[in-house]
């Protein structure tokens, strides 16, 4: 009973908005204190400093980071350009750009409001200028991009992996075929809406264009060579290939010799708060972990669930439901944190695999992140596109649809998110 006031407090506080942190780490501290004392006060440090110095968490800024520079850099552009001249000539064949770059963009990054902040900016006026409707451009921008957080390299995965003491190179190669198909379906998607509404074609296909904008984006298509390649292979870990990508974006950038220090700069800012947002979850997050094991919550939440059944499916499809719930009132790295420690003892005892969960959460949560209240990328979108959120929100229904269909794939096909993963490391 303790347990649950105490939760409940937790949730009040986050919905009266108070900074997801602070509430973890209060809760924490009262509960510890409640249970234990004062002599507790001497642990809260290091179980902090523990929990945040995983070695898998430093690829979360060096991803953020060469997102940000393969954006300031003209590395986005020349991706956009090549893509355009690629698939301008079919109906629809912008908002398939869309999706494509989304995907491409998101092998560098692994952040999905970085992928709708970088490239929104770019897409989405011009989508509008050709004539698409606003709600649909901030749509397909923001569903793609939560569809791309499932291709590696992903830092919702690096955090789920943290947690769940997973392979991280596992779970992105266990992202790859789910991402390639729910890309190929988005593009369908779009492609059917262009012509039903008739909206343009950009142009005529030219070979001379391909090849030259092939050439000019050449040197942006090594990145995701190198540094999946480098992760897949086993030369480098994830955080090894996230120093690469950020080495190789400022090598490429400085060639194209578009990468301006006052915007460089500005994208350093923009990742270290970012990081020091996830950094500081984390670190309270390791406070709250601590206290549910000692009061042993996760075990309870797992015999609660299997005395009502022992069935595998039954107990995917009642985490789905939780998670889905939890991805509506949480961004995807409070929720991992704050999730993920609590329902792994039911996980390992119904026998899932966690790398198949872990591709579960992620998908739940790219979601979530497409629907109210919180709708982080959705947000984004909106504000990129200076369209009302509720517009968009009925333009994006197929879109989430599409990601609901996939999230129930992932879940009861396990050979479609790990084939590959029992082919290569299994």
């Amino acid at each position: 009973m303790t347990t649950a006031l105490i939760l409940l407090a937790g949730l009040a506080m986050i919905f009266i908005n108070i900074p997801i942190a602070v509430a973890l780490g209060a809760i924490s501290i009262v509960a510890m204190l409640w249970i234990q004392g004062t002599n507790s006060l001497l642990g809260f440090p290091l179980v902090m400093f523990e929990g945040s110095t995983k070695f898998p968490l430093i690829a979360i800024p060096l991803f953020i980071l060469a997102g940000a520079i393969m954006n300031t850099g003209g590395i986005s552009r020349r991706l956009i350009d090549f893509a355009s001249a690629l698939l301008g000539f079919i109906r629809g064949g912008l908002a398939m750009v869309n999706v494509g770059t989304s995907l491409f963009f998101a092998e560098i990054s692994g952040s999905a409001v970085a992928d709708v902040a970088a490239l929104g900016s770019i897409l989405m006026p011009e989508m509008k200028r050709k004539g698409y409707p606003a709600p649909f451009a901030a749509a397909i921008t923001s569903s793609s991009a939560s569809l791309a957080i499932i291709i590696p390299p992903s830092i919702p995965m690096i955090l789920y992996a943290a947690m769940a003491d997973t392979s991280v190179v596992q779970l992105f190669v266990a992202g790859i075929v789910p991402g390639l198909v729910g890309g190929v379906l988005m593009m369908v998607l779009a492609w059917y809406f262009a012509v039903r509404y008739n909206w343009p074609v950009e142009h005529t296909f030219q070979l001379k264009r391909v090849w030259t904008t092939f050439k000019a984006a050449g040197l942006a298509f090594v990145l995701p060579l190198v540094i999946l390649g480098g992760i897949f292979g086993g030369f480098m870990t994830a955080t090894e290939g996230a120093a690469l990508a950020v080495l190789a974006s400022l090598l490429i950038s400085f060639r194209y010799r578009e990468l301006r220090w006052s915007k460089l700069r500005a994208a350093m800012v923009e990742g270290g708060v970012q990081t020091a947002v996830v950094m500081l979850l984390v670190a309270s997050s390791a406070l709250l972990g601590d206290f549910l094991t000692r009061a042993q919550l996760p075990q309870m939440l797992a015999t609660l669930i299997s005395d009502f059944t022992d069935n595998k499916f039954a107990v995917l499809a009642l985490l789905n439901i939780f998670l889905l719930l939890i991805g509506m009132i949480l961004h995807s790295a409070a929720a991992i944190i704050l999730t993920v420690p609590i329902v792994m003892p039911l996980v390992m005892m119904v026998g899932i695999d966690p790398v198949h969960f872990g591709m579960i959460v992620t998908l739940n949560l790219a979601i979530g992140q497409q629907t109210p209240p919180v709708a982080s990328v959705l947000m984004t979108a909106c504000s990129v596109a200076k369209a009302d959120i509720w517009e968009v929100s009925k333009a994006n229904v197929p879109f989430v649809v599409l990601l609901f269909i996939l999230l129930m794939l992932v879940t009861y096909v396990p050979l479609f998110p790990m084939g590959l993963v029992e082919l290569f490391y299994r």
